[in-house]
């Protein structure tokens, strides 16, 4: 901790003397400490472009130069960017994978080229070669969005039956799993003494992955769900793990009528925080989500990369969940925080994330 107390002072200092010092000279100073080369999965989600620009901002501040590169969603043109930065002899690479079981070979030649690599949020699989990992407590994720739904129910006093139909996110992502298990160990008991009712009887992973966390891909799932399992009656949850899944499920329930009086939204989870999301949990259309400070995880990721190429150990917390297929990768988790009507101004207003008028906008 006090290696981190103190990686923040200088980075603060460094703050500083950018702000006062000549171009000429933070342009010598990030050509003397190296390129880092930052591999980020897409633009699609808003919060990939902030963590991208966060991680730019922190990296430059201690004198690196960056080269980002997001991939669209195109694995191939992930490990295509990847390969050209290790060509280019940058001196980490930073790496939110899109599928992280697809990198192995190009992260074995950048380990060749003694190029370290640090996995940012969505853990590298089948490869040795991954120095440290940086992410949230994803476990957590799952059992705060279970959670809400047990809460918004009232599930604990011993009301239902209530029907809830179940989203996961994409089977290439690890974290996906980690979402996923940890609502349902808190839903599951629930499930089996049939106070939450599952119509469609989806309740594997596989059943209910969301291929490349595509919104659109959720929403032709939950509206063939209503017309299927829903005809005659009214799902009363859904558990998606994601703001831009639980959006596209919004737009189904909405085709189908949902949102009146008569027939009111079901309960709906959701993770990141998305702007967009925030408005609906405002509007009292989207329950929760789960509210991550990419901010924080970038200090963390820059912070890793910055010590390992000062041959210095990172502060890490964790050494026992994060098996990749091959060994566990050390790893410093962050923790998230639910975010509902009841807090989001509190915790995104008052923490800076959004202004009141982004959200009222």
């Amino acid at each position: 901790m006090a290696r981190w107390v103190a990686w923040a002072a200088t980075a603060a200092l460094l703050a500083t003397t950018a702000a006062c010092g000549s171009e000429s000279g933070t342009t010598a100073a990030a050509a003397e400490q190296g390129v880092i080369g930052l591999a980020m999965p897409t633009k699609a989600s808003e919060r990939w472009i902030g963590d991208g620009e966060n991680m730019v901002k922190q990296f430059q501040l201690l004198g690196y130069r960056t080269d980002m590169q997001y991939a669209d969603d195109d694995i191939q043109l992930q490990v295509d960017q990847i390969d050209a930065m290790v060509d280019a002899k940058v001196s980490a690479l930073v790496i939110g994978a899109i599928d992280g079981t697809a990198l192995k070979s190009v992260l074995s030649k950048a380990a060749r080229a003694d190029i370290p690599v640090i996995a940012y949020d969505r853990l590298i699989r089948d490869s040795p070669d991954i120095a440290y990992y940086a992410t949230f407590d994803n476990f957590k994720v799952g059992v705060q969005q279970g959670g809400a739904i047990v809460n918004a129910l009232k599930l604990r006093s011993g009301k239902g039956p209530f029907n809830i139909e179940l989203f996961a996110g994409s089977a290439d992502d690890n974290n996906a799993t980690f979402f996923f298990n940890g609502a349902m160990s808190v839903l599951k008991p629930y499930i089996s003494s049939g106070k939450l009712v599952v119509r469609s009887g989806q309740t594997k992973f596989a059943d209910v992955a969301t291929l490349r966390w595509d919104g659109a891909v959720a929403q032709k799932r939950m509206t063939g769900l209503l017309k299927s399992e829903y005809a005659g009656t009214q799902v009363d949850a859904v558990l998606s793990p994601y703001d831009g899944i639980t959006r596209g499920i919004l737009a189904a329930l909405k085709e189908a009528g949902y949102g009146s009086k008569s027939r009111p939204l079901p309960v709906l989870t959701g993770q990141d925080a998305e702007l967009d999301s925030v408005k609906l949990i405002a509007a009292g259309e989207q329950t929760e989500t789960v509210y991550k400070d990419t901010r924080e995880l970038a200090k963390v990721a820059v912070q890793m990369t910055d010590s390992v190429l000062s041959d210095e150990k990172p502060m890490i917390n964790d050494t026992k969940q994060y098996h990749n297929g091959v060994e566990i990768v050390p790893t410093f988790l962050l923790q998230p925080v639910n975010v509902d009507k009841s807090n989001y101004e509190r915790v995104l207003v008052d923490g800076g994330y959004y202004t009141a008028e982004q959200i009222a906008a």
